[in-house]
């Protein structure tokens, strides 16, 4: 039941549903994953591993090719801020299905890496409907401008589970943390009555966030025999199709969030070349 059930919450065609269904999860694996003994009944079920076909957002979301998404520069009109704020609310949509799919597909791992995406999931999912109600604010819906399926793209690329903890949790997610600096200066400078709404929520989201790609490191390391720096450069480097380094590293927060001093010099060394 839990592996189905994380199945339909991915597929789920509205945000509504989808959000229903994760509540109802989170209730369900309190009894599913409460001991090593339930969760060991639900291992021996063996539910099968369906392939994800496409995007649960396709129906109420026009796709488009990343290039031609323009984020604003500079926030001078609330449209530039509904659109700013629509590209973070569809990356968050986009998290919920990437933890879900995190735990479905990945099996017989530690009852930890279960709860760990679980709260995960739980958490993108708060993410999405704060900064969901303070685009209704503005008057737009989440579909009202055209996305792109990068993440799902790089999700359905990763089927090993070093590869997606690499890209998706280590290396994209990380990137987020690098940018919310940059959307918060944004924010900060254009006058609104929201303004200081949408500060703390991306306050919430950015500590939230620290921790997820703290957990895409645990498990990173978990999965893999040699977790070096130049190993998951080089992972990164495979999948450049879906990866673009950050300008700048959020030190920081990327400390705080599992990366070594050693290592963020590395990387910086890597992308300067």
């Amino acid at each position: 039941m839990f592996f189905d059930m994380l199945y339909s919450a991915m597929s789920a065609k509205t945000p509504a549903q989808k959000c229903t269904e994760i509540e109802a999860l989170a209730r369900i694996s309190k009894i599913a994953l409460a001991s090593a003994q339930s969760y060991e009944s639900i291992k021996s079920r063996h539910s099968p591993i369906y392939p994800l076909k496409q995007p649960s957002y396709v129906g109420f979301c026009m796709i488009t090719y990343p290039t031609r998404i323009r984020r604003p520069k500079h926030i001078k009109s609330e449209q530039s801020l509904a659109k700013m704020l629509h590209s973070i609310v569809h990356i968050e949509y986009s998290a919920i299905d990437l933890a879900l799919d995190a735990m479905y597909r990945f099996r017989d791992l530690p009852l930890s890496y279960y709860h760990d995406w679980l709260e995960v999931a739980l958490e993108e999912m708060r993410h999405f409907r704060l900064l969901h109600e303070c685009l209704n604010a503005l008057g737009y819906e989440y579909g009202d401008f055209p996305v792109h399926t990068q993440l799902f793209d790089a999700q359905k690329a990763t089927s090993d589970m070093s590869d997606r903890m690499a890209l998706l949790h280590r290396g994209l997610e990380a990137n987020g943390l690098d940018a919310n600096p940059f959307v918060v200066s944004k924010i900060k400078h254009f006058e609104h009555t929201l303004r200081d709404r949408l500060l703390a929520v991306l306050e919430v989201i950015l500590h939230d966030e620290i921790a997820h790609v703290k957990k895409g490191n645990k498990w990173w390391r978990y999965s893999h025999t040699n977790a070096s720096t130049q190993e998951f450069l080089a992972t990164l480097e495979r999948f450049r199709a879906f990866y673009s380094p950050p300008l700048i590293l959020n030190i920081q927060a990327r400390i705080q969030s599992g990366f070594s001093t050693e290592e963020l010099r590395m990387m910086s060394r890597h992308y300067s070349v």
